[in-house]
């Protein structure tokens, strides 16, 4: 299928050919009919995307710091690293759209295949052939509604929100700052309110648009005219609410809102303007300042969005999708009309036309539509037969033969952040590889992979990879919930395979991997417990030697705190923090101990944030993992101490180590990048499959480190320690 994406590093703009999405579970597929660009939103992003490195900087100071803040945990190597191949890389673009449903998913039952629905989220409803949309972004279209009216719901879900900020009444007063797309729907929503209404914008033709939708009057924002009718609709008094849907970087909404609100007005900012408040004028008037968070509740949390989660109507009247209904049910009824604010039709093949047309000046617009191959009737191809998805019983007892002198054929099931830049790396170009298919969830991460690495196939197909006896091993490199799932059908298909970690995230999940594997006879696992690999400690640790009494290990890790919005924080379907990342550090320790641990004791500060995790091992060996986040963020990310037999081997962030005993030994000099040991882990993996010999790791050891990180939630919970079963 094709989608519009620009690359934000060169700001190359294209229609792509990208692979179809697959109908996940809680959401239906569209097939597009319209979809409608945001004039402002979008082209402030095609506008960055040209700007240069140093302009790119400046107007987004927020990353900016989230890059200073990565140096200091990663060092700058790796951080630029990881940038560029973010900014080297195809975004979408769009967010509202209106198609015809294609597949429905399972779990899903207010839509049939043929349905005309419209649709949001800049994830979901994005200038595409085809899109995966979830149960909370799309809304049924009421019949006799024009597909192209309907592709307005996003942004009119948007502008309703704003107004719902404000708590407009009957017969107050209005001013809108800003006469784009989303301020003529503003002004549309206030008068079918009952409220009365002024609009400001430097543009007269967008002046005269709103008079004819609904406004009292409009002008300039330098315009006597305009005071002279705040003046006149509210007898002196100033406006009831002021809405912001201006953009740029002038402050002077912002001070105009100041000067027509009336004492204990509202203002209310919708759009993405400067916001340096006069604190003079705001605190005389006090002034009740307001922001509208997009769509309306439920927008940023996951758990609405993603899995469907309901708010309940009798605590939160208005949501996004309750938001999208109702506009979709004014357009229907007449209350609001966009078909003046359509300036342009374009069709979907001449998107990257309209979109320099737009950029340039050349064309004038309020609001733009795509129109995509039966988009004026609103009709569909033919829907596709929904295949059910194949439970894998059975599979291979052993894992695939390969022929002497081929390169070993490769997977990738998920192609995020970590895969793209600590893996796949490593990989692209390795003598004796073959990066065969990447399979993802959405279609330009796929499409992104393959551009960048070569893979020979982009997909969203998992099961055409499981059912290709070509392949010879799989990455899972997928959020963590999905990690024991897809390792047990891999397995029983047959393939070696490289998970990240954790390997699962409960006993029951533990328990089918073992089962996969006692079932097929396949036990080619690998776990991406890679910091054993690491050169710096892989010397530092036969500097230290053999030992011959107990050991005591102290291993501090300055996680520090994540980002809002990060998935890690979703416990619920994700395990915490330390089910993610934990099994690192475990494994670690025991690699150096030379064994598995016996039992795990774990406390934790209030809430959790701070653990401390003693483990025990055979030989009366102990170690101390202390995973905080309320440290310095400047303080290195890990620090590690092993003491025994008058002996300290001591790592620092991966950058120095040192042993202490007989004799002194310091690495030599700082390393360009902290190598944790990532390229050493995928060549002992690739190694492994090439040969058929014993995987790096054994699986005896995957599962204690993974029993062991399990056993701390329960430890917490018991306040004793716990025995792991089976523990030798």
């Amino acid at each position: 299928m094709k989608q519009v994406v620009q690359n934000y590093k060169s700001g190359e703009l294209t229609v792509l050919d990208v692979p179809v999405p697959g109908c996940k579970p809680g959401g239906v597929l569209v097939r597009s009919a319209f979809s409608l660009i945001s004039t402002g939103t979008e082209l402030m992003k095609v506008s960055e995307a040209g700007m240069s490195m140093l302009g790119k900087a400046r107007s987004r100071p927020d990353q900016v710091a989230k890059v200073m803040q990565s140096v200091a945990t990663n060092g700058l190597p790796a951080t630029y690293s990881k940038v560029m191949g973010k900014l080297d890389s195809y975004t979408p673009l769009g967010y509202s759209l209106c198609g015809v449903v294609e597949q429905v998913g399972s779990g899903i039952d207010d839509v049939k295949v043929g349905d005309l629905v419209a649709c949001a989220g800049n994830e979901h409803a994005l200038h595409a052939e085809l899109n995966w949309v979830p149960k909370n972004l799309y809304s049924r279209v009421p019949d006799g509604l024009e597909p192209r009216h309907a592709a307005f719901g996003t942004v009119g879900s948007i502008a309703m929100q704003g107004v719902r900020q404000g708590e407009p009444q009957l017969g107050e007063v209005a001013l809108v700052i800003g006469l784009g797309l989303i301020g003529q729907l503003v002004v549309q929503l206030l008068a079918a309110s009952g409220v009365r209404v002024v609009g400001v914008d430097p543009d007269p033709a967008r002046c005269e648009l709103a008079e004819r939708l609904g406004a009292e009057a409009c002008g300039d924002p330098e315009s006597a005219a305009v005071e002279a009718a705040v003046a006149e609709l509210t007898g002196g008094h100033g406006v009831d609410q002021v809405y912001l849907a201006a953009g740029g970087a002038s402050n002077q909404p912002v001070e105009l809102a100041a000067r027509l609100a009336r004492d204990r007005g509202r203002v209310v900012d919708i759009g993405k303007c400067r916001l340096d408040l006069p604190w003079n004028a705001y605190y005389e008037k006090e002034l009740d300042v307001r922001f509208s968070r997009s769509y309306g509740p439920g927008r940023y949390d996951p758990a609405y969005e993603l899995e469907g989660r309901d708010y309940p109507i009798g605590y939160v009247r208005w949501t996004e999708r309750r938001n999208l209904a109702c506009f979709l049910d004014l357009l229907s009824r007449g209350s609001v009309d966009v078909e003046p604010l359509i300036s342009h039709i374009a069709d979907f093949d001449d998107a990257v036309e309209t979109y320099r047309r737009l950029k340039d000046g050349d064309l004038k617009a309020v609001a733009v539509l795509f129109r995509y191959p039966g988009g004026d009737a609103g009709e569909a191809v033919t829907p596709a037969v929904a295949v059910p998805t194949v439970k894998r019983t059975g599979g291979a007892t052993s894992t695939q033969t390969r022929a002497a002198g081929k390169p070993v054929r490769l997977a990738f099931v998920g192609a995020g952040n970590y895969a793209t830049s600590m893996l796949l790396p490593h990989l692209a170009g390795r003598e004796g590889v073959e990066l065969s298919t990447v399979v993802t969830t959405t279609a330009l991460s796929a499409a992104n992979a393959q551009r960048k690495f070569g893979f020979t196939e982009a997909t969203t197909d998992l099961d055409a990879v499981l059912d290709d006896r070509s392949i010879d091993a799989v990455f899972v490199v997928t959020r963590h919930s999905s990690h024991a799932e897809l390792t047990q059908r891999a397995l029983l298909a047959g393939k070696a395979v490289f998970v990240e970690k954790p390997l699962a995230l409960t006993e029951d999940e533990l328990a089918g991997v073992l089962a996969a594997v006692e079932k097929s006879g396949n036990d080619r696992l690998q776990v991406g417990f890679n910091r054993r690999f690491a050169p710096l400690l892989q010397e530092a640790r036969q500097r230290f030697g053999a030992r011959t009494g107990p050991a005591s290990l102290r291993y501090l890790v300055n996680a520090g705190r994540l980002q809002h919005g990060s998935w890690y924080l979703q416990q619920g379907t994700e395990g915490s923090r330390f089910a993610g990342e934990g099994g690192h550090f475990i494994d670690t320790a025991s690699w150096l101990l030379g064994a598995d641990p016996v039992s795990v004791y774990a406390v934790a500060t209030a809430g959790a944030d701070d653990l401390q995790v003693v483990l025990r091992y055979p030989d009366g060996s102990t170690a101390t993992i202390s995973y905080v986040t309320t440290g310095a963020p400047g303080f290195p990310k890990e620090t590690l101490d092993l003491v025994a037999d008058g002996k300290v081997l001591r790592l620092d962030d991966f950058v120095r180590a040192s042993v202490h005993g007989g004799k002194r030994w310091v690495s030599s000099r700082l390393p360009k990048a902290r190598d944790k040991g990532q390229n050493a882990e995928l060549a002992a993996f690739v190694k492994a499959v090439r040969t058929g010999g014993p995987m790096p790791v054994p699986l005896e050891s995957l599962v204690a480190t993974t029993a062991a990180t399990l056993a701390v939630p329960a430890g917490l919970a018991a306040g004793v320690p716990v025995t792991l079963a089976g523990a030798r």
